[in-house]
Protein backbone atom coordinates (compact mmCIF):
# COMPACT_ATOMS: atom_id res chain seq x y z
CA UNK A 1 0.00 0.00 0.00
CA UNK A 2 1.61 3.12 -1.65
CA UNK A 3 0.12 6.58 -0.01
CA UNK A 4 0.61 9.23 -2.80
CA UNK A 5 0.35 13.57 -2.00
CA UNK A 6 -1.74 15.60 -4.37
CA UNK A 7 1.65 16.10 -6.53
CA UNK A 8 1.70 12.57 -7.32
CA UNK A 9 4.91 12.20 -4.93
CA UNK A 10 4.85 9.37 -2.44
CA UNK A 11 3.58 10.73 1.01
CA UNK A 12 6.43 10.61 3.61
CA UNK A 13 6.84 7.53 6.05
CA UNK A 14 6.71 8.11 9.19
CA UNK A 15 9.02 7.63 12.15
CA UNK A 16 8.08 5.91 15.38
CA UNK A 17 10.94 4.58 16.90
CA UNK A 18 12.92 6.16 19.46
CA UNK A 19 16.26 4.76 17.60
CA UNK A 20 15.46 6.63 14.23
CA UNK A 21 14.36 10.06 16.35
CA UNK A 22 17.75 9.46 17.52
CA UNK A 23 19.79 8.91 14.10
CA UNK A 24 18.30 12.20 12.85
CA UNK A 25 19.42 13.86 15.76
CA UNK A 26 23.10 13.36 14.03
CA UNK A 27 22.20 15.57 10.90
CA UNK A 28 21.79 19.28 10.16
CA UNK A 29 19.74 21.41 12.10
CA UNK A 30 17.42 23.98 10.90
CA UNK A 31 16.40 26.91 13.67
CA UNK A 32 13.14 28.85 13.33
CA UNK A 33 10.72 30.46 15.71
CA UNK A 34 8.19 28.14 15.05
CA UNK A 35 10.21 24.49 15.43
CA UNK A 36 13.51 23.07 14.67
CA UNK A 37 13.92 21.03 11.81
CA UNK A 38 16.45 18.30 11.97
CA UNK A 39 17.50 16.46 8.69
CA UNK A 40 19.55 13.49 7.62
CA UNK A 41 20.23 12.28 4.24
CA UNK A 42 21.71 8.77 3.64
CA UNK A 43 18.77 5.91 2.25
CA UNK A 44 19.22 6.50 -1.70
CA UNK A 45 15.51 6.70 -3.33
CA UNK A 46 13.99 5.45 -0.42
CA UNK A 47 10.25 7.41 0.42
CA UNK A 48 11.06 10.29 2.99
CA UNK A 49 10.44 9.62 6.53
CA UNK A 50 9.23 12.48 9.17
CA UNK A 51 8.89 12.11 13.13
CA UNK A 52 7.12 14.54 15.14
CA UNK A 53 8.13 15.22 18.40
CA UNK A 54 6.82 18.42 21.26
CA UNK A 55 8.81 18.49 24.53
CA UNK A 56 7.11 19.29 27.78
CA UNK A 57 8.41 22.61 28.11
CA UNK A 58 6.45 23.48 25.18
CA UNK A 59 2.79 23.24 27.39
CA UNK A 60 0.45 20.56 28.51
CA UNK A 61 -0.61 17.24 27.01
CA UNK A 62 -3.58 19.30 25.12
CA UNK A 63 -1.26 22.21 23.82
CA UNK A 64 1.55 19.72 23.06
CA UNK A 65 -0.86 17.48 21.03
CA UNK A 66 -2.42 20.64 18.83
CA UNK A 67 1.33 21.51 18.21
CA UNK A 68 2.05 18.05 17.03
CA UNK A 69 -1.43 17.89 14.86
CA UNK A 70 -0.72 21.07 13.27
CA UNK A 71 2.45 20.53 12.42
CA UNK A 72 1.68 16.54 11.04
CA UNK A 73 -1.43 18.76 8.63
CA UNK A 74 1.21 21.30 7.37
CA UNK A 75 3.19 18.52 6.15
CA UNK A 76 0.37 17.00 5.00
CA UNK A 77 -0.55 19.52 2.93
CA UNK A 78 1.92 21.77 2.05
CA UNK A 79 5.55 20.81 3.04
CA UNK A 80 5.16 16.65 1.60
CA UNK A 81 5.88 17.77 -1.90
CA UNK A 82 9.35 19.53 -0.77
CA UNK A 83 10.72 16.51 0.90
CA UNK A 84 13.83 14.73 -0.64
CA UNK A 85 13.78 10.61 -0.97
CA UNK A 86 15.83 8.91 1.14
CA UNK A 87 16.17 12.01 4.03
CA UNK A 88 14.22 11.85 7.21
CA UNK A 89 12.91 14.94 8.85
CA UNK A 90 12.44 15.10 12.47
CA UNK A 91 10.03 18.70 13.54
CA UNK A 92 10.00 19.75 16.74
CA UNK A 93 7.05 21.42 17.40
CA UNK A 94 7.64 25.27 20.09
CA UNK A 95 4.92 26.86 21.89
CA UNK A 96 4.88 29.39 18.89
CA UNK A 97 2.99 27.12 16.89
CA UNK A 98 0.13 27.77 18.52
CA UNK A 99 -1.04 31.37 17.95
CA UNK A 100 0.38 31.54 14.88
CA UNK A 101 -1.58 31.27 11.56
CA UNK A 102 -2.24 27.92 9.88
CA UNK A 103 -0.43 29.50 6.46
CA UNK A 104 2.51 30.97 8.23
CA UNK A 105 3.49 27.58 9.95
CA UNK A 106 2.63 25.37 6.83
CA UNK A 107 4.82 28.25 4.48
CA UNK A 108 8.21 28.25 7.06
CA UNK A 109 7.94 24.68 7.21
CA UNK A 110 7.89 24.74 3.08
CA UNK A 111 10.71 27.02 2.86
CA UNK A 112 13.18 25.26 5.65
CA UNK A 113 12.62 21.75 3.99
CA UNK A 114 12.77 22.63 0.46
CA UNK A 115 16.30 25.16 2.08
CA UNK A 116 19.55 23.82 0.65
CA UNK A 117 22.07 21.81 2.85
CA UNK A 118 24.37 23.97 4.94
CA UNK A 119 27.95 23.58 4.69
CA UNK A 120 29.31 21.24 7.42
CA UNK A 121 30.96 23.77 10.00
CA UNK A 122 35.04 23.61 10.38
CA UNK A 123 36.84 21.74 12.87
CA UNK A 124 37.46 24.79 15.51
CA UNK A 125 39.83 22.68 17.06
CA UNK A 126 42.18 22.04 13.61
CA UNK A 127 44.90 24.13 13.94
CA UNK A 128 45.71 26.09 10.91
CA UNK A 129 49.48 25.78 9.78
CA UNK A 130 51.18 28.84 8.18
CA UNK A 131 52.86 28.31 4.94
Amino acid sequence: MSATSRSGASAPVRLKKRAEFLAVRQGEKRRGPLFLLEVLTHRGEAPPRVGFTVTKKAGNAVERNRIRRRLREAVRLHAARDMAAGTDYVIVGRRECLGTSFQIIADELSRRISAPALRPKANPSAKRHKA
